[in-house]
């Protein structure tokens, strides 16, 4: 049995992008939930108007396969000319901590 894998991805609009980036992400999330092996593809607006998306997988396997998908090259696409640099993407590690419930995602 593999693992769950946790995703961060910081998505920065370039000047005056914000809402195009907000509007591009959405039917991303509506096609990535649909996914084998999402368990969270969620977004949140940080302080500095980056947008942060934590995504939950079943296994590291079908996170590659996500990465290679159709929804995210339609993301991406959809992105162009909107972000001033390139998506942050990292893989976490976690170090579970307190209860099972509440110390991991």
């Amino acid at each position: 049995m593999t693992e769950p894998i946790v995703v961060t991805a910081i998505f920065v609009p370039a000047p005056g992008q914000f809402e195009a980036v907000h509007a591009a992400l959405l039917p991303a999330i509506a096609a990535v939930h649909e996914e084998a092996g999402c368990l969270l593809y969620a977004i949140h607006r940080a302080p500095d108007d980056s947008i942060v998306m934590i995504e939950k997988w079943d296994s590291a396997d079908l996170l590659d396969a996500h990465g290679a998908g159709a929804a995210v090259a339609a993301l991406n696409a959809s992105l162009e000319g909107k972000l001033a640099r390139p998506v942050d993407v990292t893989r976490l590690e976690p170090l579970p901590a307190g209860t099972d419930l509440q110390g991991t995602l």
